[in-house]
């Protein structure tokens, strides 16, 4: 066991070293540095907690850490990047069960006995605790289901949804108030336990009704959720850094989901009332015409006479594991004086940053690595932009159409470019599920198959 002081000690430098963390995730360039910052602070804290407890079951405790641990390893290696969004999905859920389960336990068996205001205090600080929890859990599950394809990415909503959850809204604040008032916790449980029902049927239809196009916003929303919920449980257990981690956490993907809505041009009360996505395979179509297809010898020939080639990166690339190929393409190009460079949409693929994972996994130079608002003024002097799998985030409708489901989302302006190449299995939809007038514009080439089999089919010609 360690004193007292030596754990507030590991505890500041736990702290600093989350602070370093989120400072390095900021920038591709860092991100490395800033994961080992993160890890070695959960390390320390992980460590000063376990020891500063005062007990004979550190040997169990340090079992169901090591069967925690090989479960987390070997589910870390066998999820494909195209399946992180669903595991983030998941692990946030684990969060806000934990901070259920915690709340009720500390509830029954608080260690102290609280009298008068730090009754109330107590009982407030279970209350919004179990309150978030319970909200992540089932969104959180909820979003899972949708990004798995067990669920439709269609909202489901049910009539008078906003009547609904207003009255779920007023019935947790009037079982709160006489949670809080109960004198003892036989009085208070059953009231704790209306609320985390009422709570989760909440967070469950609250993430059923977002379509599939508001996915990113979902998932940095739930992750500020979860650390909220972590920074409850850390006031409920008077635990300063899990106070200060939970709100690290949750403020952070707060701002994240105010610029993921800046992205997409909503407001984010808007997504969370009712997201604008509909489902993949029910698509709102237009007649554009006849797409054009091409072949890899005929792109392979038309990036070699390029002087500037731009590469739009979507969901396709990580479905077909492509990034290793895109990067040799773009190596290539660079090799032969062509400027080829990156545009990265802030919602491309399922979660805010799958694409800059995927290619700072594929060890593309982050330089060339440019965002939207970067880079958009530059395709209208763009020879070539080859688009990967991406269809939601290259639709012109958005500008366009005031009445498509997307209308008014920043997209990438793709089809000012003198030519566009389109790698697509399909003339399948997006998960937005509306058509994409660029696949019939004059200056678009379809090439269609397996992105990873048509871009080493370019390599190979080139």
């Amino acid at each position: 066991m360690i004193t007292s002081g030596l754990t507030s000690a590991a505890y500041i430098a736990a702290s600093i070293l989350f602070i370093l963390s989120l400072g390095g995730l900021s920038h591709q360039e860092s991100s490395r540095r800033g994961n080992i910052y993160g890890m070695l602070g959960m390390a320390i804290a992980i460590i000063a907690t376990i020891f500063h407890i005062d007990t004979t079951y550190y040997w169990l405790i340090v079992t169901l850490m090591l069967v925690g641990g090989v479960i987390g390893g070997t589910v870390s290696q066998r999820v494909a990047m195209t399946s992180m969004p669903q595991l983030v999905a998941i692990l946030h859920s684990l969060v806000g069960l934990a901070a259920v389960l915690i709340g009720f336990a500390n509830y029954l068996d608080p260690g102290t006995n609280h009298h008068g205001v730090e009754r109330i205090i107590h009982n407030s600080e279970v209350f919004i605790g179990v309150l978030i929890g319970a909200v992540t859990f089932t969104g959180s599950v909820a979003a899972f289901g949708k990004l798995q394809a067990i669920l439709s990415s269609k909202p489901m909503m049910i009539p008078g949804r906003h009547f609904v959850n207003g009255g779920i809204g007023v019935a947790c604040i009037v079982l709160g108030f006489y949670f809080v008032e109960a004198a003892n916790s036989n009085l208070g449980v059953p009231f704790l336990i209306a609320m985390t029902i009422l709570a989760m049927l909440f967070g469950l239809h609250m993430v059923l009704a977002i379509g599939g196009a508001d996915m990113p916003v979902v998932i940095s929303m739930l992750n500020s959720y979860s650390g909220w919920a972590a920074a409850a449980t850390g006031f409920m257990l008077a635990n300063d850094l899990l106070i200060i981690t939970g709100a690290l956490v949750g403020s952070s993907g707060a701002i994240l989901s105010y610029i993921m809505c800046r992205a997409m041009n909503r407001r984010f009360l808007a997504v969370i009332l009712g997201g604008f996505g509909t489902s993949g395979s029910s698509t709102v179509t237009t007649n554009y015409g006849e797409a054009t297809s091409t072949s890899a010898t005929a792109v392979a020939a038309l990036l070699q006479s390029s002087q500037s080639v731009v590469v739009v990166p979507g969901y396709g690339m990580a479905v077909a594991n492509a990034q290793h190929a895109v990067s040799d393409m773009v190596r290539h190009l660079r090799t032969s004086d062509v400027d080829a460079r990156f545009a990265i949409h802030p919602v491309a693929g399922r979660m805010p940053g799958h694409m800059n994972v995927l290619l700072a996994e594929a060890r593309v130079p982050y330089d060339i690595v440019l965002e939207m608002d970067e880079i958009n003024s530059d395709l209208s002097k763009t020879d070539v932009v080859v688009v990967i799998g991406a269809n939601d985030i290259v639709n012109p409708a958005a500008e366009d159409d005031p009445s498509s489901p997307i209308a008014g989302m920043p997209v990438l302006q793709v089809w000012n470019a003198q030519n566009v190449i389109v790698l697509k299995r399909s003339m399948a939809t997006g998960y937005a599920g509306v058509d994409n007038p660029l696949f019939y514009k004059q200056n678009t080439g379809m090439l269609f198959g397996d992105a990873r089999e048509s871009i080493e089919n370019i390599i190979k010609h080139m």
